[in-house]
């Protein structure tokens, strides 16, 4: 694997990436369904793995499960604890079809599963079974995509490192599509207005219940995709504070801050310049809230 950040250019693989979101819809609605509920709704994420992404372990009639996206083989494994497995391939294919096969190989595992068969956070929600619109797969760019997880991965894991408070595992929310973690002042938050396309109110009202800084990458808001930091409640002032690096700036129409994946990529020390915009977001919500952050941090040379 190269070291090197990968070219995330959008308009070179936007179709692909539109299917590929709708698909690990498909498979994180399976752990969903199987797994019980986790504050903030933390059972729903799917994880990097050394291949791609993963359900991680799930549990379904004493035995376990895990359904992970291998992107360097290019097919969807699905293993059982009794060594059983079926495997879907990761080809140009639509979304009915992917889903179609994928439910299919549970059925022929004895893992039958319900979930609800349409996408969320999306402004049109096509039930993934009459979806024919979706149906890109460009085997290169989604690689691609997942190494630039990779690496973005190991710099919010660092960054997570340096917090003793409740703080989220760095996971792949599927409903984004983004890449994740969350800090907590350990306050409880007002009511989260909600608003997302298709998705009930009460899923974010539960997912902020708490006080929150969050960081972490989404494909879009900028023509590689884009770092982004928001706090929940956001504090008064910050908008206005002084984050680092110089590429990142403040999106009024999103209410968080931006940094181009691209500036990333392109920079000297990526892995410095990403860490720099992560701290320095969490401070200006962390100081402009008054968390108490002696109790809430720990020294980076600690970790």
């Amino acid at each position: 694997m190269t070291a090197t950040w990968p070219e995330l250019t959008l308009s070179q693989w936007q179709d692909t990436l539109d299917t590929l979101h709708l698909w690990t819809q498909v498979v994180g609605k399976v752990r969903m369904a199987l797994e019980p509920m986790i504050n903030h709704w933390w059972q729903v994420p799917l994880y990097l793995s050394a291949r791609g992404l993963t359900t991680s372990l799930m549990h379904t009639e004493g035995r376990g499960l895990e359904v992970e996206f291998d992107f360097l083989d290019h097919v969807l494994e699905v293993r059982l604890s009794d060594g059983q497995k079926r495997t879907v391939a990761l080809v140009p294919r639509s979304v009915a079809s992917f889903y179609g096969d994928t439910m299919t190989a549970l059925d022929e595992l004895g893992v039958h599963v319900e979930i609800l068969p349409r996408p969320v956070e999306v402004a049109v929600a096509i039930p993934f079974a009459e979806d024919d619109e979706h149906h890109s797969y460009d085997a290169a760019a989604a690689q691609r995509f997942w190494l630039a997880l990779l690496h973005a991965h190991r710099v919010l894991h660092q960054f997570r490192s340096r917090f003793i408070g409740k703080a989220s595992q760095v996971h792949f929310f599927w409903g984004g599509p983004d890449l994740a973690a969350t800090r907590f002042s350990g306050r409880p938050a007002p009511k989260h207005p909600g608003g997302v396309p298709n998705c009930p109110d009460w899923v974010q009202e539960m997912a902020y219940s708490h006080e929150v800084h969050s960081c972490g990458f989404w494909p879009g808001g900028s023509e590689e995709g884009s770092f982004y930091a928001y706090a929940y409640p956001q504090p008064a002032g910050f908008a206005d504070w002084p984050v680092q690096p110089e590429a990142a700036y403040y999106d009024h129409s999103l209410g968080e801050f931006i940094l181009p994946y691209a500036a990333v990529r392109a920079a000297n020390d990526p892995d410095a310049l990403l860490l720099a915009f992560c701290q320095s977001t969490y401070e200006a919500a962390a100081d402009l809230a008054g968390w108490d952050r002696a109790a809430l941090e720990v020294s980076p040379s600690a970790g």
